[in-house]
Order: structure tokens, then sequence, then C-alpha cells
């Protein structure tokens, strides 16, 4: 059998700590393994249990999720980690990406994509939660004039393809970009894989910021 991916939480607010051991617990193939109130408790069980994931919060006392994030991936660089944010955050998204973090999620995310999140890092994927990524990219600086390789990229995709790539850069999910297209969730899964292909990019979060880069985002 294969064995279940450790997770360890940390997070100062017991509610929170408390809805995700709720959500996670009967979750097939997950384990969460420790819990911490603050980010120095959040160290010390990483190098004691070296999960699978860590999520971590952004805000914790003794020591705050982005220090936490960073003493982590020095002392055990093969923990993966997704951290736990709020709408207003996302000034530190690029801080805990540049930092080594596997992903971004909101905390009053839904039990599906709290699931999908961790088995994303722990596959060395990055995830960004939908919800936020339209936040993330409005930081980025504005498209080039001149045309760039990620433009010669871009114009690759079919008419479709463009479609999904621009959707998917707004947050959009697979079930809402087939909502939106009139198509399967299926076919949607079909097309985005296509886009990382003819991009080079590895999960939404890198397609999303190319689209910003390339100016997709500014036709709209």
């Amino acid at each position: 059998m294969t064995e279940p991916l450790r997770v360890l939480l940390a997070d100062d607010d017991s509610l929170i700590r408390t809805a995700i051991d709720a959500i996670l617990r009967p979750a097939a193939g997950i384990e969460l393994i420790a819990q911490a109130a603050d980010g120095r408790a959040a160290v010390d069980l990483a190098l004691r249990h070296r999960p699978d994931v860590a999520l971590l919060d952004i805000q914790m006392p003794v020591l705050d999720g982005l220090a936490a994030l960073r003493e982590i991936r020095r002392l055990v660089p093969e923990v993966r980690i997704v951290v736990l944010t709020t709408f207003g955050q996302d000034e530190y998204v690029a801080q805990a990406l540049t930092h080594g973090a596997a992903g971004f999620l909101l905390k009053e995310s839904a039990a599906d994509e709290l699931e999908y999140a961790i088995r994303a890092a722990a596959a060395g994927n990055a995830y960004l939660s939908p919800k936020i990524t339209r936040q993330v990219l409005d930081r980025l600086p504005p498209a080039p004039t001149r045309p760039t390789e990620d433009q010669v990229k871009v114009d690759t995709l079919s008419e479709r393809e463009r479609e999904v790539l621009i959707l998917l850069a707004q947050g959009l999910s697979n079930a809402e970009i087939g909502q939106r297209l009139f198509v399967s969730e299926g076919t949607v899964k079909t097309h985005v894989y296509h886009v990382f292909a003819k991009l080079g990019c590895e999960n939404r979060v890198q397609a999303a910021m190319l689209a910003q880069r390339t100016g997709l985002l500014a036709q709209l």
C-alpha cells in the first residue's frame, strides 16, 4: 500500500486548526501528523517529523509564516510548503514563492481544494488558489511593448487555447472554465495540458503570470 501523505499544520487560530483537521481526517491518503500554534513550533515539528507537506499560516506569533517558511526550507528542504492566507494578504505571495513555497491557499477554501493543493505540492507542483490569482497578477509590472519569447509562445496557441489561458489567468477553475465555454471539464483539462505544453509552463501559476506579461489580460 502507498504510504499516506504526512501533513504538518501551523496556525495560531485553534478554530482554523480544528476545521482543517476535520477536513483532512477522512481524506484518503492524507494524514495530519502534527499541529503548531506558532512559527517556531512549526519549524521544530518539521525537523522532528519531516512531513511531506506543511501548511503554514502567514501571521503567527513567535515566528511568522514567512520566517518559518525560510527556516523549514533551509533545514528540511524536502518539505513542500503551502501557505495559508486570507483576502488582502496577497502582498505576501511573491515573497513566499520566492522563498520556495509550493503554493498559496485561502483558509476559506473548499475541502476538495485543500486536498488538491496538498497533493499537488507533494507531487512537486505549484498551486495558487484560483480566487487570489487575479490579486497576485495585478501586482506584476505591465506587459512590454515589444514582442518577447513569451509572446512567440502565445502565438502558437489556438483560439480556444487562448480563451482557456485567459480564463485560468482570471482565477477560474477547470469546472468554471467549462461552464463559461460550454464544454466538459475533461475537455478543459485537455486544453490546459496543451496550453502548458506550448507555453513551457508546469502549472497554472506560471501560465497565468505569462498571460499577464504578454498583455492578454489587458485586452479584457
